[in-house]
């Protein structure tokens, strides 16, 4: 009978509503009074944190990964769930993924209404999680996010609703598997980029994402690297585009040895160097790294685990993204 290890972080899954709001509370033996689980499966329970993911910092973020390393030391261990908030999830789990070479699944969920809301979407969620990460096609995928019947690449996925049980997608690529009355069912082949040399101690180094609006001049672009930022994420406009005046600071930057990865801030779509007079043109010419269809949270994500793993990070990132 394999083995799922359970990571209970908090979250919404894990919060009952009071008087001064919601907060977490349930620890993940209390999760798993109330979830069907698979009758082929055991599941072992690690509390690592009862926290909403919106207060999480570098620390819990450290534990989280040290007690992953834990759990895939076991080799009774045949796959890993992780209960978290979905306000981080998008972050956590493709930060987790980046350093993540084993063929055994990470699988994370949550949920969208609190634990004792009568129609709470978390023990629906959990179940599909525990069984998806006990099934053999969750093998050599990754990490993945498994939400309201839909399993994602942690590559790619974002939060796209602040409320509705279906919180989570993956614009452009979709789901990788189907979790639908028991079955799991693959929607694509398998595929994953090589892991970076991270490890649960490996510092993450401060990478400031830059918000990219019309007038937009260099204050926060200037304070980001005043404050010791060793990289930058703009969230630039359309398909990777700045002004003339974020230009020039990103040509600075650059020759002075700050990575600068562009992402959008729309929601769907890949960045491209198209135009110039401070367009996607003009900052690849710059120096700036393209960052795909990133969103610019798991861009910032990208850019800090290459600059905290290897001597060369615009080589690591650009690398990296060329993985389909």
């Amino acid at each position: 009978m394999p083995e799922i290890r359970l990571l209970a972080t908090g979250g919404t899954i894990a919060s009952r509503a009071g008087a001064n709001g919601r907060y977490a509370a349930a620890t993940g033996a209390e999760l798993l009074t109330n979830t069907a689980l698979p009758d082929d499966v055991r599941v072992s329970v690690r509390d690592v944190a009862t926290i909403a993911s919106f207060a999480w910092r570098s620390e819990e973020l450290r534990t989280l990964r040290r007690h992953i390393d834990q759990a895939l030391a076991d080799p009774e261990v045949a796959g890993i769930v992780v209960t978290h908030g979905t306000d981080t999830m998008e972050e956590v789990s493709f930060l987790i993924s980046l350093g993540h070479g084993d063929p055994r699944p990470i699988v994370f969920t949550g949920a969208q209404r609190t634990l004792d809301d009568p129609a709470a979407d978390g023990p629906a969620n959990l179940s599909d999680a525990v069984a998806l990460a006990a099934h053999p096609a969750a093998r050599e995928r990754g990490v993945l996010l498994c939400f309201d019947g839909h399993a994602y690449a942690a590559r790619g996925v974002r939060k796209v609703d602040t409320l509705s049980t279906h919180g989570f997608d993956a614009p452009g690529r979709g789901p990788a598997l189907r979790v639908a009355a028991g079955r799991i069912i693959p929607l694509t082949a398998p595929a994953r980029p090589p892991a970076l040399p991270i490890t649960a101690d490996s510092a993450i180094p401060r990478v400031d994402v830059i918000p990219l609006y019309l007038g937009a001049d260099t204050t926060l672009f200037d304070a980001a690297l005043a404050a010791g930022a060793r990289g930058l994420v703009l969230a630039a406009f359309g398909a990777g585009n700045a002004n003339p005046e974020i230009l020039e600071a990103v040509r600075q930057a650059v020759a002075d040895g700050v990575a600068v990865l562009v992402c959008s801030r729309v929601h769907s779509g890949p960045v491209a160097p198209l135009y110039g007079g401070g367009g996607g043109a003009s900052l690849a010419e710059a120096g700036a790294l393209f960052g795909v269809d990133l969103s610019p949270w798991q861009g910032r994500m990208l850019l800090a685990a290459a600059i905290a793993s290897t001597p060369d990070a615009a080589k690591t990132v650009a690398d990296w993204l060329a993985v389909p």
